[in-house]
């Protein structure tokens, strides 16, 4: 490990030199914090804290599973580093051994049902887990929150966001990893493995009714654990020709899954897929939507407009950060963002509108 490090700086971002952890420690820079800058490129990280005279530490993430002490001396860790079904588990274990906080910006089923299933470890250490403290999963989180306040006796809930700003590497990696599991759903309070696109509706997410499809979106994790609401889909838009790309993509789903192929995607996403730029993100709103139903056949509706994803991210994940460090934690655990914050806590981040 190359070490440069301050008394003064209590957390760290891992994944810093990323597309979202570039726009996260900015944000955390003008809010007058000093975050320790990690990741495994020693020229990138030493580059980007003497950018902004921050201590670093530079160590690839699996090495923690030998040497928890990477991360010691230190009361929170945010995890940047994507696809996160690579860098979630040991960064968790690690911050367990070590009595420090995790938060990410995942939006990855398997890591929240993970930290979930480490509820009662973490409460024994003293530790919050709370993966998904960006865009994956805080607006979304805190609709179903309202929504189940709105219909406590809510048997289903459907959410679903219109963003219209591309990925960035991060998130398109992990999409691609997503596609030989297909889809999922939540039924009986069970998460179940359905095709891509399984399902199809029209939906006003608020800027006008469109074609939506079912996708393996987090909330399908987070939003039991905030509402234990027992059948849960989520949406996005899609055009009729992504419809029947997706669901044509069924049909080779294992070779999608074969490493050699899955690299090569990788490969071409690093080449050509760069995140969109601060004009992008400051004209690219995002539409959020959450709709509940009762044994009664009773529906209540709730929608919200947010900023750009990733404008969300950068501030929830900070906001979330000061919340833990000023020991806002509340009761130790897993927690989901509004389990942890409050149904309110989207409210709090710059660019929301009922």
């Amino acid at each position: 490990m190359t070490e440069n490090t301050s008394s003064t700086s209590n957390w760290m971002i891992y994944g810093a030199t990323g597309y979202s952890g570039q726009l996260i420690l900015e944000r955390a820079i003008n809010e007058g914090m000093k975050p320790i800058v990690a990741g495994r490129s020693e020229d990138k990280v030493k580059a980007l804290a003497t950018q902004y005279d921050l201590p670093y530490r530079v160590f690839d993430i699996k090495a923690l599973a030998n040497s928890d002490a990477l991360i010691s001396q230190v009361d929170l860790v945010l995890n940047c580093a994507g696809p996160f079904s690579q860098t979630a588990e040991v960064m968790i274990q690690a911050c367990l051994k070590q009595q420090v906080h995790y938060i990410d910006i995942t939006g990855e089923i398997d890591v929240f049902e993970l930290a979930a299933s480490l509820n009662d470890a973490a409460v024994n250490r003293q530790v919050v887990l709370c993966p998904g403290v960006g865009f994956d999963v805080i607006p979304t989180d805190c609709v179903a929150g309202k929504l189940k306040d709105l219909m406590p006796d809510a048997t289903h809930l459907a959410l679903g966001f219109d963003s219209r700003s591309g990925f960035s590497p991060g998130t398109a990696k992990t999409s691609v990893e997503a596609l030989p599991s297909g889809g999922k759903v939540r039924k009986g309070g069970k998460i179940v493995t359905v095709p891509l696109a399984a399902k199809t509706r029209k939906i006003d997410f608020g800027g006008g009714e469109k074609l939506a499809m079912t996708i393996p979106w987090g909330d399908v994790s987070t939003a039991y654990h905030n509402t234990q609401i027992p059948n849960i889909e989520v949406y996005i838009p899609g055009s009729p020709g992504m419809v029947k790309q997706l669901k044509r993509m069924n049909w080779i789903k294992p070779i999608l899954g074969f490493k050699p192929v899955q690299n090569l995607i990788k490969k071409r996403i690093e080449k050509k897929v760069k995140g969109p730029d601060k004009a992008t993100r400051a004209k690219l709103t995002t539409f959020v939507w959450g709709e509940v139903k009762n044994e009664a056949g009773d529906v209540k509706e709730y929608k919200i407009e947010v900023a750009n994803g990733y404008e969300v991210t950068a501030d929830g994940a900070v906001l979330v950060t000061q919340a833990l460090l000023n020991e806002h934690a509340g009761a130790f655990g897993y927690h989901t963002p509004s389990t942890l914050l409050g149904n309110d806590l989207i409210e709090k981040i710059p660019g929301t509108k009922p």
